[in-house]
């Protein structure tokens, strides 16, 4: 006897249309969203993953590398190479943590808030763009279906 999970299922016999794959179809979204961030923004030089980090440390407070890649969700490698180019913008500044020398905090500077204090607005023009199709219960759906699948509201 077979075990379950491994019965082939009706679905198995059906041709395999990628383009109707979620993970396709989430890399498509988030695509057109990409484009609409950048379309919108109010520095053509920002990324929404830069936006996203000066956010959080808006938010935040100064924080180091390891608590960035928590509020964040972006990983190690990548959050250093955006603390980097925010840096040589002058958006966020390096210091070392009091307590710990060998540890490297990162806060946002007037300059960063500044940025951030033009980018909100937009940033929420940029979600009613990516959303404008959806009605508001389709909304609400997609955010809480989305806060399921990307796990945010797990204790870390």
């Amino acid at each position: 006897m077979q075990d379950a999970h491994h019965e082939p299922a009706a679905q198995d016999a059906a041709p395999y249309d990628f383009t109707q794959q979620v993970g396709y179809l989430l890399r498509r979204a988030y695509q057109r969203h990409l484009a609409i961030f950048q379309a919108e923004s109010a520095d053509g030089q920002l990324t929404a993953v830069q936006f996203s980090t000066l956010c959080a440390l808006r938010d935040n407070g100064a924080l180091s590398q390891g608590e960035l890649v928590r509020h964040t969700g972006i990983d190690q490698a990548t959050i250093r190479g955006i603390v980097d180019r925010l840096r040589g913008r002058s958006l966020v500044a390096l210091s070392k943590d009091p307590e710990d020398g060998r540890k490297v905090i990162t806060g946002i500077t007037p300059a960063g808030l500044a940025l951030l204090d033009e980018m909100v607005p937009r940033a929420r023009r940029i979600t009613e763009l990516t959303m404008e199709r959806l009605n508001p219960a389709e909304r609400m759906a997609l955010i809480h279906t989305l806060r399921i699948l990307a796990d945010v509201d797990a204790a870390p």
